[in-house]
């Protein structure tokens, strides 16, 4: 599984990354693949992505952005606490139940 989160510049999200990433061990989900990049590279990674998360700092972009995406997975804005608190567990939380309700 393919996890994108879209930032500015793809450098703020690097923490809460390595969050995700312990988290995502922790649940023993070996199989995902956590990564962060700068809004300017998604249209290069949508094919890949199960599920892509944005800052909150370019949650003004989101309409423009899931017409880039148009459909192909999930897409939504991380939740300004989670993401100002580096909740790496409840951003990881978030992700797996979008991939898990785009599939019903």
């Amino acid at each position: 599984m393919n996890i994108y989160l879209v930032c500015n510049a793809g450098m703020s999200t690097s923490i809460l990354v390595r969050k995700m990433q312990e988290a995502a061990e922790k649940q023993g989900l070996s199989d995902t693949h956590i990564e962060a990049f700068s809004v300017e590279v998604l249209e290069d990674r949508i094919p890949d992505a199960d599920v892509i998360l944005l800052g909150p700092q370019i949650r003004h972009m989101k309409g423009d952005l899931e017409k880039l995406v148009a459909g192909r997975c999930p897409l939504d804005v991380i939740d300004m606490r989670d993401y100002g608190m580096i909740r790496g567990d409840k951003v990881l939380k978030k992700a797996l139940k979008m991939v898990e309700e785009a599939k019903n």
